[in-house]
């Protein structure tokens, strides 16, 4: 649900004086105390204009959320990091768990990549361009082959690599329980 600037000033005064504002309909209460906390958090850092709405979004480099993201990997909280940052919480752990999973290069702006696949996607019009029939069928039919075995093998790694995190925490219980058993 959006909130109005007025609106949010206004459940921030009431808090500052001890009074909840009254929760609006479909939302939960704790949930919306939560946000007049965050709120007043923000006001008190970047004064009435945090609470206003932004019009259009600030584009992050990657080395920017890089900046955020260590600091958060470095045991501050999500919180600390992102409200002077001027950004939501949801957006910086999207980020942490974007560095986390694909490292640097999932820090990147998607609209990149997909101008990149766009471009990949007209040179191979390009190429199939001056093909028979029957060639391009072939061709199709080889790509989707060769989507499918890919896809195939990320699973069959995936697989191993969750074998292999099986193994370790067996191996590991086992060592320990050796020890003990040596200690007695």
């Amino acid at each position: 649900m959006r909130y109005s600037f007025e609106f949010k000033m206004k459940c921030v005064e009431l808090y500052r004086q001890g009074i909840w504002a009254e929760t609006p309909e479909k939302v939960m209460k704790r949930s919306f105390q939560r946000k007049i906390l965050d709120w007043d958090k923000i006001e008190k850092i970047h004064g009435p204009k945090g609470l206003e709405r932004v019009k259009r979004q600030r584009k992050w480099t990657a080395e920017e959320k890089l900046t955020f993201i260590l600091q958060v990997l470095n045991g501050k909280t999500l919180s600390e990091v992102s409200f002077p940052a001027g950004i939501s919480r949801g957006l910086l752990s999207s980020w942490v768990h974007k560095y986390l999973t694909y490292g640097y290069n999932g820090l990147k702006n998607e609209k990149r990549r997909q101008a990149l696949s766009k471009e990949l996607i007209m040179n191979k019009k390009a190429v199939t361009g001056n093909l028979s029939e029957s060639e391009r069928e072939e061709l199709v039919r080889l790509r989707e082959r060769n989507a499918y075995l890919e896809a195939e093998i990320a699973v069959i790694k995936k697989l191993r690599a969750l074998r292999k995190e099986q193994e370790a925490a067996l191996l590991k219980a086992r060592k320990q329980r050796s020890s003990r058993n040596f200690e007695k």
